[in-house]
C-alpha cells in the first residue's frame, strides 16, 4: 500500500482538487498500488534491528496493516492482520493469523484466507468476525473479483471446530454473500463489521462505501441463517463532504460503567459509537450517539462532530482499527495499525512496514462526550526495572533526566501540576480553524510559553540534537482554557529524505483543571512512541526513526519551557521486557 502522506496543515487543501482526486479515484488507486519491481528483492533484505519493536505487534519481516476480524473465542485472543508474505511493501495481500492468552504475547500460524476463488481471486481485503448462536464463529471479508477492484463481501468458516486455535478456514462455494447493486460504486464498497442482532431476529452488518464525495455506512440484513442478505432501504449514516469510508465500526458503550458490551446488547443506559476510518484524511473519526433500532438510523449527539474536525480515537499516526467485545474479562479492546513514516526505499531496505499499537481497553467517559482509551493492563507483565521520581520542580526552560532504565524500551507514566492557571497564554482566535496539529506546529515544544509547554522528550540523543517531544500546552480562551496534548516527529530524526514524514501530531484534550494536575503516559519503543493524556482522553501514536538516540545511546528527559514552575508530584518509568511474537 502506498500510504498518502498526511499534511500537517488539511485545513488549507483545496476542496476543488480533493473533489477530483475522489471523481478520478486517486486515493483509492494510490491506497492500493503494488510496486511490482520491489516484490522480488525484499526476501533478499536482512530485518534491520535498529527501528524494530519490542513488545509493539509485528511479524518477523514484510508488510502488514489492518487488523481483521479479532475475538475471543474460547479462551483465546484471535488477531487477523492484513499481510504481504512477499515483501515489506503493500500488494498480495493475505489475513495473517496469530493467536494469544493475553494481547501481548503471540503465536504465529499459517494465513487463514487468500486469495484462491473467483469471489477473491485478486484480494482478500478487510473484514470482521462474529459469534453466532451455537457459539461457531464467522468471518465476513471484502473480495476482489477483477482488475478493475469490483468488490463483494466473502464469509469464511473454521474448517475444524475441535481445534483449539482455529487454523485453517474454508471460504464456501455459495459466495459472495452480498454484491453491490446499481446504485453502489463496485470499488468503494468494503470491510463489513461484526453483525449484531436486532430484536427481530435479524442480523445486521455495515459497508463502507462514498456516493458524490458522501461518505456512508450501507445496512444489510439477513434472517438467523446468516446467509441471505437484503440491502436496508437507506444508510444506517452518511455525512457530506468526507469521501470515501473505511473499516467501519460500531458498537454499544455503558452509561453506567467502563465494563464492554456485546455488539447486540442494545437494553437500557447505552449509547453507541460509529467509527469509520477516513480514506481521505487517513485517520479514524467517531462519533458518539443513538442507535433508532425501529428505523435502523443512526443519530449523532449534536456534542459529536460528524466530519473531518470531529472525535479521532488517536490523533498520530493510527488507522484502520477495529473493536471486539473481550467476553472473558468483560471489556470491549480496541485494535489499530501504525504505518510507517520513513520512506519506501528504507521500508524495503530493512524488510519489514507496519506495527500494531497496543490493544487499548475502550469505555465512554462519564461525560458522555467521548471515548477513553487505555493500554491492556496484560502490558505490565513486560514491566521490568523501575525507576522513580518524585516532587520535582521545573522551572522555566530546565529539564531532568531520567536514568536507570532501556529508555528506548520503556513505559513511563507522570503527574504533573502546577500552582496557579494565570500564566496560561492567551488562545489566538485566528487559530479556531486550525487543527490542533496546526497549532502545535506554530507553538512547538521549544517556543517558550506560560503555563506549558511542559513533558517528555522521548528517544533524545545526548545532547538533544533528536527527540521526539510529547507535551501539554494551555490556553486561555475566553472563559475557559484548553489543553493542547502534542507528540511532535518533527526533530525526531536527523534523517534528510525529504519524502520522511515527520509531523506535529496534536490533539485537544477535555478535562478539568480545577485540582491543576495533568497526567501523561508515553509506551515508547525504539520507532513508536504511543501516548495517553489526562489518563486516557486523548492518544497520540508517533513513528519515528531516530539516527542517535537508538538503543543504549537514547535518552529520556523531562522539560518545562514555560513561565509557570511545573512540578513533577510522581515519575514512575520501567523497561519494557520483549514480547514474544514469533
Amino acid at each position: 500500500m502506498e500510504i498518502l502522506r498526511r499534511s500537517s496543515s488539511l485545513w488549507v487543501l483545496p476542496i476543488l482538487l480533493l473533489c477530483f482526486f475522489i471523481n478520478n479515484g486517486v486515493f483509492v488507486d494510490a491506497s492500493h498500488k503494488v510496486y511490482m519491481h520491489l516484490q522480488s528483492t525484499t526476501s533478499h533484505v536482512d530485518a534491520s534491528k535498529v527501528h524494530r519493536t519490542g513488545y509493539h505487534f509485528q511479524p518477523p519481516k514484510n508488510w502488514i496493516n489492518d487488523p481483521n476480524g479479532p475475538m475471543y473465542y474460547n479462551g483465546v485472543y484471535h488477531l487477523f492482520y492484513q499481510y504481504n508474505p512477499k515483501g515489506a511493501i503493500w500488494g498480495n495481500i493475505v489475513w495473517a493469523h496469530s493467536v494469544s492468552k493475553d494481547l501481548i504475547n503471540w503465536i504465529p500460524l499459517e494465513p487463514a484466507i487468500y486469495p484462491s476463488k473467483v469471489f477473491d481471486k485478486y484480494g482478500t481485503w478487510s473484514g470482521s468476525a462474529t459469534i453466532l448462536p451455537g457459539n461457531k464463529p464467522v468471518i465476513l471479508y471484502t473480495g476482489i473479483v477483477d482488475a478493475n477492484k469490483t468488490q463483494v463481501q466473502n464469509y469464511a468458516i473454521p474448517a475444524n471446530m475441535s481445534d483449539p486455535y482455529l487454523r485453517k478456514w474454508i471460504k464456501p462455494d455459495n459466495n459472495p454473500l452480498i454484491v453491490a447493486d446499481k446504485t453502489i460504486n463496485k470499488s468503494q464498497f468494503r470491510d463489513p463489521t461484526t453483525a449484531w442482532m436486532g430484536r427481530d431476529g435479524n442480523w445486521r452488518i455495515l459497508v463502507g462505501s462514498v456516493r458524490n464525495h458522501r461518505g456512508k455506512v450501507i445496512m444489510y440484513k439477513s434472517n438467523k441463517n446468516f446467509m441471505k442478505w437484503t440491502k436496508a432501504k437507506i444508510p444506517l449514516h452518511s455525512a457530506p463532504g468526507t469521501g470515501n469510508w473505511e473499516c467501519p465500526d460500531f458498537f454499544p458503550v455503558s452509561l453506567k460503567n467502563k465494563d464492554g458490551l456485546d455488539t447486540s446488547y442494545n437494553g437500557k443506559d447505552i449509547k453507541h459509537v460509529l467509527k469509520v476510518s477516513f480514506d481521505v484524511t487517513r485517520f479514524d473519526h467517531y462519533t458518539i450517539g443513538t442507535y433508532d433500532t425501529k428505523k435502523d438510523k443512526y443519530i449523532p449527539d449534536n456534542t459529536s462532530i460528524d466530519g473531518w474536525k470531529g472525535l479521532r480515537l488517536d490523533y498520530g499516526n493510527y488507522y484502520a482499527s477495529k473493536t471486539f467485545f473481550d467476553s472473558g474479562k468483560n471489556r470491549r479492546i480496541l485494535l489499530g495499525w501504525a504505518n510507517e513514516s520513513d520512506t519506501v526505499d528504507n521500508d524495503v531496505r530493512k524488510g519489514w512496514a507496519g506495527v500494531h499499537p497496543i490493544p487499548r481497553k475502550i469505555w465512554l467517559d462519564p461525560s458522555g462526550k467521548q471515548l477513553v482509551q487505555w493500554p491492556v493492563q496484560e502490558l505490565e507483565t513486560l514491566r521490568k526495572k523501575k525507576v522513580q521520581l518524585n516532587n520535582k520542580k521545573l522551572n522555566k526552560g530546565e529539564k531532568v533526566e531520567i536514568k536507570g532504565i532501556t529508555v528506548a524500551q520503556a513505559d513511563v507514566e507522570v503527574i504533573f501540576s502546577f500552582t496557579s492557571l494565570d500564566k496560561a497564554e492567551p488562545f489566538d482566535p485566528s487559530w479556531a480553524d486550525l487543527y490542533a496539529q496546526d497549532v502545535c506546529a506554530i507553538k512547538g515544544s521549544t517556543v517558550q510559553g506560560g503555563l506549558g509547554p511542559f513533558g517528555l522528550l522521548t528517544l533524545a540523543s545526548k545532547n538533544v540534537e533528536e527527540y521526539t517531544p510529547v507535551f501539554f500546552r494551555i490556553f486561555k480562551a475566553q472563559d475557559k482554557y484548553k489543553v493542547l496534548m502534542c507528540s511532535d516527529a518533527s526533530r525526531s530524526s536527523l534523517k534528510n529524505e525529504t519524502t520522511m514524514y515527520k509531523p506535529s501530531f496534536a490533539g485537544y484534550v477535555d478535562v478539568d483543571l480545577a485540582d491543576k494536575k495533568l497526567s501523561l503516559r508515553s509506551l515508547i519503543d525504539h520507532s513508536v512512541v504511543e501516548s495517553f493524556g489526562a489518563g486516557g482522553k486523548t492518544c497520540i501514536t508517533s513513528r519515528v526513526y531516530p539516527t542517535l538516540a537508538i538503543f543504549d545511546k537514547a535518552h529520556l528527559f523531562a522539560f518545562n519551557n514555560g513561565a509557570e514552575r511545573i512540578t513533577i508530584e510522581t515519575l514512575n518509568a520501567w523497561s519494557m521486557a520483549n514480547a514474544k511474537l514469533h
